[in-house]
């Protein structure tokens, strides 16, 4: 079958794009695979699927899939470019649209300037719903993780936020050398993460500046991870080290973050670049 496709990025976070309005395909887990693959296929972080809402208030569904396969609930790099692909497909006029996605709604909006802000929707702080494995709501978790040949295990403290998808943040005094490629793996497949977990590197520069590295679920370190900069920014706020509207700075570039408390609206704005369309056959 040959089937269209369109490759985009929001800060390096990288997506391959597909119109499932238009075009009859079921996507197999050995497909994704393939075209996530970097020297073998397309490659990207993560699959954005289009589709018919199964829900009135919703103008798009929005199915997401990490590079190993995996469904993922909710990514907010990707939310950015779902709606710059659907206004250059034709498939929508709107400036706002909402998205269905597996854990409720999130509206997107196009700004005069071309940037792209999505309403995340509340952080979840509740263990049960994250999911982690806990006792109670904290604002930091101890956690202990084992290296692999090392007798002695690490003791860290995290914070732990669902932004529709699990997200562990962990306060370094620098992110250029933190154990980003050490830590992230073992964090994200931790027995308190029954989902498994994105981890994310959050050094505080100011209160109104953060940067971060994020290690993905499924994926690994990526470029730029908007849900992880909104769970970096919530960590930061519970935490009396960050103001109301936030910069997060990742490796792909800019994010500004914006968040009240309690149970207010966290909001992302950010850009959402088209790369190429292509053709391929599966």
């Amino acid at each position: 079958m040959l089937l269209r496709f369109t490759k985009m990025h929001g800060l390096g976070n990288d997506f391959v794009l597909l119109d499932l309005i238009s075009q009859d395909l079921t996507i197999r887990k050995d497909h994704i695979r393939t075209l996530a693959d970097r020297r073998l296929g397309v490659g990207f972080d993560q699959l954005l699927i289009v589709e018919p809402p199964t829900i009135p208030e919703a103008d798009f569904k929005y199915t997401i899939f990490n590079a190993d396969g995996t469904e993922a609930e909710q990514c907010g790099n990707g939310a950015r470019c779902f709606l710059r692909f659907v206004r250059d497909r034709g498939l929508t006029t709107k400036t706002t649209i909402v998205l269905e996605t597996n854990t409720g709604v999130i509206s997107c909006h196009l700004e005069k300037d071309g940037n792209i802000t999505i309403d995340m929707g509340a952080p979840i702080l509740q263990p049960a719903c994250i999911p982690f494995i806990a006792d109670s709501s904290r604002i930091l978790y101890p956690i202990s993780v084992h290296p692999p040949l090392c007798t002695a295990a690490e003791e860290l403290s995290i914070s732990v936020i669902s932004m529709g998808n699990p997200h562990a943040v962990i306060l370094v005094d620098d992110i250029d050398t933190a154990p980003v490629a050490k830590l992230g793996p073992l964090i994200e497949n931790h027995e308190k993460f029954p989902a498994r977990v994105n981890v994310g590197f959050m050094q505080v520069v100011s209160r109104t500046h953060l940067r971060l590295r994020v290690f993905e679920r499924g994926v690994g370190e990526t470029l730029a991870c908007g849900t992880g900069a909104c769970a970096a920014m919530v960590a930061g706020r519970l935490q009396g080290l960050l103001d109301e509207n936030v910069t997060v700075t990742l490796p792909g570039g800019d994010l500004e973050i914006s968040w009240h408390g309690d149970k207010t609206t966290v909001k992302m704005t950010g850009p959402a670049c088209r790369v190429y369309e292509g053709r391929l056959h599966l």
